[in-house]
């Protein structure tokens, strides 16, 4: 199980009991803000996009939309999300579980300017039913995110 692959991730942090497990689905931002009882826009989303010769994850508030624009001004090409079946395949993470963490080689995470109007945000750890609650640099650490970039809109 991928949640198996976060936990073991985090392990090497002393971090792993950090991860909180639900009886219920956390697999859209929605459902995850229902589980976790804060805010949408406090969920840490994972966005995956593909281009010519990488795959790029940005990890945005909940409530955040890319914005075509500005993510062709910061990568230098159109926004090309991955479909399920590629998410998984390349990124790790089945769709519902996708996280910045302990990703496939090749995945460069990026995280997004949205983010920085909290001091914690819950993004997921590999299952439908799972989320940590980190504070924005320790998301940016565990992530091994190459920057910050004002990619979405609100």
């Amino acid at each position: 199980m991928a949640i198996e692959k976060v936990r073991e991730f985090f392990k090497q942090y002393n971090c792993e009991d950090k991860i909180l497990e639900f009886d219920v689905s956390s697999a859209t931002v929605q459902l995850a803000a229902q589980a976790l009882g804060c805010p949408p826009e406090r969920i840490a989303k994972s966005l995956t996009f593909k281009t010519d010769n990488a795959v790029i994850m940005v990890v945005a508030a909940g409530d955040a939309r890319v914005d075509n624009k500005k993510y062709k001004e910061c990568f230098g090409t159109k926004a090309k999300m991955l479909s399920a079946e590629e998410v998984e395949e390349l990124v790790g993470y089945a769709v519902g579980g996708v996280c910045p963490f302990a990703v496939n080689d090749g995945v460069d995470v990026y995280l997004d300017e949205s983010l920085k109007r909290f001091e914690t945000v819950f993004p997921a750890c590999g299952s439908s039913n799972s989320a940590i609650e980190l504070k924005l640099s320790e998301l940016e650490f565990y992530s091994n995110a190459k920057a910050w970039v004002d990619v979405c809109k609100l």
